[in-house]
């Protein structure tokens, strides 16, 4: 009951996260563009060396600085993918490959599936780098919940283990 309850939340959580990349993705070039760069005018506004520049070569130093901005957007929401997809596939009873593998192969289908929307989208274009790019921030995402779920089972051994060793002085002691 309880790992269904688990597997609900995680799988409500990665719809959660497919519809906003859906929602990111359906923006036209123009909408995209202007969120990115308010964004990146939001980061660089502190940067005097950016701000005292001239303005042909602000704008220039601003675009770059969007570029990184978008790509590491992109790494970061489908480093969530990973984690969410992973910690989802923990939940079956399945050899760690077959849970990496099927982790690793939904990121990239949604990643692909999500550029070749953006081909109908006005002003926007499919790139196979941001596919890519995507996919890396699902691998990544894969090792942090990795991570994690290791460290929640040695806590939880260890847990198990203080809960045993006091059950068993308590059978002493009477």
């Amino acid at each position: 009951m309880k790992k269904n309850i688990v597997r609900i939340i995680l799988i409500v959580l990665l719809i959660c996260t497919f519809a906003r990349i859906f929602s990111f993705s359906n923006q036209d070039g123009e909408e995209s563009s202007g969120v990115s760069r308010k964004v990146t005018e939001a980061v660089t506004k502190n940067v005097k060396k950016i701000q005292k520049m001239e303005p042909h070569e602000k704008e220039l130093t601003l675009s770059h600085i969007e570029k990184i901005i978008r790509k590491c957007a992109h790494f970061s929401i489908y480093t969530l993918v990973g984690i969410l997809m992973m910690l989802l596939m923990s939940t079956y009873n399945l050899k760690q490959r077959t849970r990496i593998l099927t982790s690793i192969l939904v990121g990239a289908i949604y990643a692909g599936s999500d550029e070749f929307h953006q081909y109908f989208i006005p002003g926007r274009t499919p790139l196979i780098t941001d596919v890519i790019i995507d996919t890396s921030g699902v691998c990544v995402g894969i090792c942090i919940a990795i991570i994690l779920l290791y460290i929640f089972k040695k806590f939880k051994k260890s847990q198990n283990k203080q809960e045993s060793d006091k059950f068993t002085e308590n059978l002493t002691n009477t």
